[in-house]
């Protein structure tokens, strides 16, 4: 089982970039861990950190306003390139619950939401409305998956799709395997019959 995704309110950070791939995300020099947890302390390694292993004060995220941020408002087609599903996992590590982008590569949008993270697909001008409101300094966003629906604490509101699937899954803390043992007893049922 996962959390439940219903209503979160976080405050949001900016990377006000187009094709953030996976690689950038969770370097592939970290893949060799076998556990699920821990990846959000090397999530975006390559520009977070100097090369003596500082952390970069250039870098959006490590910018004091944004320290602490649950919500990601990116650019166009993010989480491309390889399909590693230990991007979403370095991204709901770090704290991230919700990412929000014009658009996204369709591998990381399963991804993200097979490990309860939400992903939001909003118009182009939204999401610069949104960076423009979170890149002025702490801004606070509540996203209501049943809603469907966010808004700012400054009054910009936004709707937003969901594949009803993947929003009852979601609503219900379910994966792939919960979703399945729903129909535990079917299974049992028709596993007696086919052995009997």
């Amino acid at each position: 089982m996962l959390q439940p995704f219903r209503l979160h309110k976080g405050k949001a950070a900016v990377m006000d970039r187009d094709n953030v791939d996976t690689d950038q995300i969770i370097p592939k020099q970290f893949l060799k861990r076998i556990e699920r947890t821990g990846y959000g302390r090397f999530a975006f390694f390559d520009w977070r950190y100097k090369a003596d292993g500082e952390p970069d004060p250039a870098f959006e995220l490590n910018q004091p306003e944004f320290s602490g941020a649950t919500v990601l408002i990116a650019g166009e087609n993010f989480g491309c390139g390889s399909s590693r599903e230990h991007a979403p996992w370095a991204l709901s590590d770090y704290g991230f619950r919700v990412i929000i982008a014009p658009s996204f590569a369709d591998i990381f949008h399963q991804n993200c939401l097979k490990n309860g993270m939400l992903p939001v697909r909003l118009e182009k001008n939204r999401v610069s409305q949104l960076m423009d409101q979170a890149s002025r300094g702490k801004c606070e966003l509540t996203v209501n998956l049943a809603d469907q629906t966010i808004w700012s604490e400054n009054g910009l509101e936004a709707a937003f799709d969901m594949d009803p699937h993947w929003k009852d899954m979601l609503l219900n803390g379910r994966d792939e395997i919960a979703y399945t043992l729903i129909h535990e007893d079917k299974i049992q049922d028709f596993e007696k019959s086919a052995i009997g």
